[in-house]
């Protein structure tokens, strides 16, 4: 595994670099002020006004600090080195206050003091896990008593299907339930600019079951307060299409309908 990992972790790397100036992620939008976290987020997450938010795998802190201007105290935390560097940045020029740790999301207990009001993350983060149940360890170890985690992601059902440039059908193509080994793909850009130069030429994901994310989240002894399944993805994807800013449904000539991604809200209990 830490050769898989090591290896998107120097992916990362040259995406972070990339993705600051890039329309995609619109990074002078947000120094005017934008908010990038989703109206139906914020409606899920309740106020967050005064509250400690720990924000997992948090590429180069857009999102964080989206949260730190809807009043959380944030802290965010990555794998990759230069994201940090580009989110400590970031937050300087805007002058908001905020904490930005560097490290593996496994290792983080060992590197970061303290429980949060908040755990949150989203969109394409656990195909870059090949622990779940670690995953759900960590977030429950940070999470105070009363507290709860958030993730708003794509369904693991919107990730088998064959998601190559022209492919507009619904074909299944990976695996939904957990393999030992990782799928394979070659690198060509950056899901923000597909015609970027990128040295790396290969990612690793992990293929995980909606069964499998609500099991881990519940072994690790939180509650499941809900789990929503949404008929729209967030991101570009060649069986859908854009018919709102920022989200994507089946085109209108697919017969049918599935889910494309899905949020979902756990409580630690009091007690």
């Amino acid at each position: 595994m830490d050769e898989y990992l090591s290896s998107n972790r120097e992916l990362w790397d040259e995406w972070a670099d990339l993705h600051v100036g890039t329309d995609f992620y619109d990074v002078e939008g947000f120094r005017r002020g934008d908010i990038r976290i989703r109206d139906f987020e914020i409606r899920e997450v309740g106020d967050v006004a005064g509250r400690d938010l720990l924000h997992l795998q948090c590429h180069f802190g857009l999102d964080t600090l989206s949260w730190a201007r809807l009043g959380a105290r944030v802290t965010g935390a990555d794998f990759s080195a230069r994201g940090i560097a580009h989110a400590r940045q970031l937050a300087e020029e805007v002058g908001i206050e905020a904490t930005f740790v560097h490290s593996d999301l496994y290792s983080l207990p060992g590197e970061l003091e303290g429980d949060f009001d908040v755990v949150y993350t989203s969109r394409g983060v656990i195909p870059w896990l090949p622990d779940l149940r670690r995953w759900a360890e960590v977030i429950a170890h940070f999470l105070r008593p009363g507290g709860i985690f958030y993730i708003a992601e794509g369904h693991p059902v919107m990730w088998v299907f064959d998601d190559d440039d022209g492919q507009t059908e619904l074909r299944v193509r990976y695996a939904y339930f957990e393999k030992p080994e990782p799928l394979r793909f070659p690198v060509v850009g950056s899901y923000a600019d597909p015609s970027a130069r990128v040295k790396k030429d290969v990612e690793y994901a992990w293929a995980h079951s909606l069964g499998s994310v609500v099991t881990s989240l519940a072994q690790a002894g939180l509650r499941i307060d809900f789990l929503h399944e949404h008929p729209f993805v967030e991101w570009p994807v060649p069986f859908a299409e854009e018919r709102e800013p920022g989200f994507w449904y089946l085109r209108e000539d697919q017969d049918g309908e599935v889910p494309l991604s899905f949020s979902l809200k756990a409580t630690k209990p009091a007690h």
